[in-house]
């Protein structure tokens, strides 16, 4: 009997909505290649059905997306839709804390066939993944912020030893994998240690679990020093990893010199839970033009596939991600499409035709 497994699906706000379908006619394709089934299920959430209810997240939704065996997630968010406190809705940071996503795993590449922004040479060969703690860290403040009358506003930062050893384990733990595919095998912390005590507290413990993986070498970075790097030379890096913040702000900064948010794939990550997403937003300017480039949805399949793969021991789950992988690279390599964003003149759709031709 073929196997099936069972996706929540949340399509979300503008673009999100045009990705998700591009990301699932790849899933659907694979499956009768790997001969796997997928029952995906759409549910209700975003600032668009906020708008229209008054709720952003369901707990129906909430509910289904425990009961699957993934979650696949567009993009939420309107920038005209504000709750009181004068803040975005964004149901994505509620579904991370209502699920424990403590890892934030933003994988970069570049593919041979797009023009990438940095002229040396050496910038084609950018692979590294970006590991966010996603729980913790400044956005902790979210509906604990204390504000002092008209005169200021405090939001509070928690780096806790729980968060910080978790997220830490994550990354080292990914670093072994990556250097038994043939990678560097190296984690670089990203932090603040020389002014904050929370951010000296957390390389404290980085540097205790780098003790407990003697097969992969450890350094840090101050954020400040990082950002440079990240520009000058990001093909030395193999795996970072850093607080929530510095992690919101340095994951779109990676994903810029590898043509932008439209290659940029994520997962945010639990011990029993798992979401997959673009990093990019809903870009409500070009929503419904049908021209949103959807690599970032469709490699972000492959992310939860690899992800089921392991928990599952599914192989064909594994061969499937492998192969999405390498349908993305071909369309782009031959030159059969080019997304907008890189000066061609390939939609939504006609990259979507492009995967499945090649799976």
């Amino acid at each position: 009997m073929t196997k099936e497994y069972s996706i929540a699906v949340l399509p979300g706000d503008g673009i999100g909505r045009e990705v998700m379908d591009a990301g699932l006619a790849v899933l659907q394709a694979l499956g009768s290649k790997i001969d796997r089934k997928f029952d995906a299920r759409a549910h209700a959430a975003g600032a668009q059905h906020y708008q229209e209810s008054g709720d952003a997240l369901p707990e129906k939704t909430l509910a289904a997306c425990r009961a699957a065996d993934a979650i696949l997630f567009g993009a939420m968010g309107l920038p005209h839709v504000r709750g009181a406190d004068g803040t975005e809705i964004i149901p994505q940071l509620d579904i991370r804390f209502a699920l424990d996503l403590y890892a934030g795993v933003r994988p970069i590449r570049t593919f041979a066939g797009l023009p990438i922004p940095l002229s040396d040479p050496r910038a084609a060969s950018i692979d590294l993944v970006l590991v966010r703690e996603n729980t913790e860290g400044l956005f902790y403040s979210r509906g604990r912020s204390q504000q002092d009358g008209d005169d200021a506003v405090v939001d509070p930062m928690r780096i806790s030893r729980k968060g910080t050893t978790r997220i830490c384990d994550f990354a080292f733990r990914l670093a072994e994998r990556r250097k038994s595919q043939g990678r560097p095998g190296h984690v670089t912390n990203v932090d603040k240690a020389n002014v904050f005590h929370s951010m000296a507290f957390w390389r404290q413990i980085f540097e205790e679990r780098a003790a407990g993986f003697p097969g992969i070498e450890s350094s840090s970075a101050y954020v400040d020093a990082m950002a440079l790097n990240l520009v000058l030379k990001p093909w030395q890096y193999d795996v970072l990893v850093t607080e929530n913040m510095f992690g919101d702000i340095l994951s779109d900064l990676v994903a810029a010199m590898v043509g932008g948010m439209g290659m940029a794939p994520s997962g945010d990550i639990g011990d029993d839970y798992g979401l997959f997403q673009p990093a990019h937003g809903s870009a409500p300017d070009i929503a419904g033009r049908g021209i949103a480039n959807p690599t970032a949805m469709i490699l972000s399949v492959a992310m939860m596939l690899d992800w089921l793969a392991d928990r599952t021991k599914d192989t064909a789950l594994g061969d499937g991600a492998q192969a999405i992988e390498q349908a993305v690279a071909r369309s782009f390599s031959s030159g059969a499409v080019v997304p907008f964003e890189f000066g061609g003149g390939s939609n939504t759709a006609d990259i979507t035709k492009a995967v499945i031709a090649n799976l």
